[in-house]
Formats: C-alpha cells, sequence, structure tokens
C-alpha cells in the first residue's frame, strides 16, 4: 500500500480542505453554516495539556530505552514504545501501544487534513467533513465529543453508530454527511478516530492506541 512521505512535515501546521453544503438545504439553515478546519488531535490534546512536550498519546514509535508504563491517556504501552513527539522524527514507524506496526509512518498519520461543514437541520444539525490525506482505504468514523462530562464523554456523532463510519479511498481522501441528532455547541467537538483493526464498534470507539486512534478533532467554538 503506498503510502505519503512527508520529510519536511511541520505537524502543527493549520489544516484545511474543502466542501459544499447539501443544495437542499434552506436559505435559512444555510445563512447559519458554520465551517471549521480540524486539527491534529495531537496537538490539540498537547495544547490543552499544556505539555512541554507536545505529543500523540494514541500513536507510538520504537525507543527501545523507554521501559513499559502508561502514557498521558492512561494508555498502557509495552518497554520499547512511547507515545510520538509531534517535534521528533517523522519519517518512522508508526506502532500501537502493544508494538504492533500500522502500516505507515507517523509524517503520514500527522498529514491528515480535514474541514467540516455543520448547518443547523431541524433540532440537530447535518454535519459534512471532508478530508485528505487519511490512511489510504482506511477505516474511520467520526464521533462527538462531550467536554460538559468528566471524565470527557463519547458518542456516535449519528447517536447510534450505524451512519458514522467510512473508508477513505485509495488516495485516502474522503467525504460523509451525518445527521447529528441535537445541536452541537463548545461542549462539543466532531471527532475522526482511525480503527486500526479495520472494524468500527458501533456505540464505541474501540480500544484506545490499541484499535482506535483519535486523528483529528474540530471543536466547536463559543
Amino acid at each position: 500500500m503506498k503510502m505519503f512521505n512527508r520529510r519536511n512535515f511541520i505537524a502543527n501546521t493549520a489544516l484545511a480542505g474543502g466542501g459544499l453544503v447539501l443544495a437542499s438545504r434552506t436559505n435559512a439553515e444555510a445563512a447559519d453554516a458554520l465551517k471549521l478546519s480540524f486539527m491534529l488531535h495531537a496537538t490539540f490534546f498537547s495544547s490543552e495539556m499544556k505539555l512541554a512536550k507536545p505529543l500523540d498519546p494514541q500513536a507510538f514509535v520504537y525507543d527501545p530505552a523507554v521501559p513499559a508504563g502508561v502514557g498521558p491517556q492512561g494508555i498502557h504501552h509495552l518497554a520499547g514504545y512511547r507515545p510520538c513527539l509531534i517535534a521528533g522524527p517523522v519519517d518512522v514507524e508508526a506502532y500501537n501501544a502493544n508494538g504492533k506496526p500500522l502500516g505507515f509512518q507517523i509524517a503520514d498519520w500527522f498529514a491528515a487534513r480535514g474541514e467540516v461543514k455543520i448547518v443547523r437541520y431541524g433540532a440537530g444539525a447535518l454535519v459534512t467533513s471532508h478530508f485528505t490525506n487519511l490512511i489510504p482505504n482506511g477505516l474511520y468514523s467520526l464521533f462527538e465529543n462531550h467536554f460538559d462530562m468528566k471524565p470527557i464523554g463519547f458518542t456516535p456523532l449519528d447517536g447510534t453508530g450505524t451512519s458514522n463510519s467510512f473508508n477513505a479511498d485509495a488516495n485516502g481522501s474522503a467525504s460523509i454527511t451525518v445527521k447529528a441528532a441535537k445541536k452541537l455547541s463548545h461542549a462539543n467537538a466532531v471527532l475522526l478516530v482511525y480503527h486500526s483493526d479495520h472494524q468500527s464498534h458501533g456505540l464505541q470507539r474501540g480500544d484506545i492506541g490499541i484499535t482506535a486512534h483519535h486523528q483529528l478533532i474540530a471543536r466547536i467554538p463559543v
């Protein structure tokens, strides 16, 4: 499988994409459209946690000097593997927390880009997302973060886990429109989850850092 090579990739560059809302929406709904760029979940997480060394807590690299331990999201990792640093080498193999190769390099993981458009639709919203540079043919799901829950909660963006999953094409591009049952607010974010086990998990994301990995996120502004 052909992968992207990003030797000079800068991980915290603003991410952008493109897309159109559905033509059938009313003018009133279109006027309420909100367009956001996705950012790397690694960058978002590191900023929220104020980490001195920004990292991705769900994508790992081989490092023989590292003992077994628990990462910043409570993910247990085997000896010899650690969360990858955003400013670290990117032309290296990506692994899960159990040391299983994910089949791509960290550069490919950090290359993802996306844009989302949210339009009021009855009591809920139509959420249209466009992505590029995803893992080619990779299986993904869109989830909703609930920052007003402690710990933070996660639910499928469609509420049921039946229409929120999709495959990227052979070039890593994808588009999907999901109907959210409820209005999204600053307490929410649209979250892109990659399934490294090639299986969606319905109402659940999967085993975080093992079979499920947060790649991109777009938080709803105030």
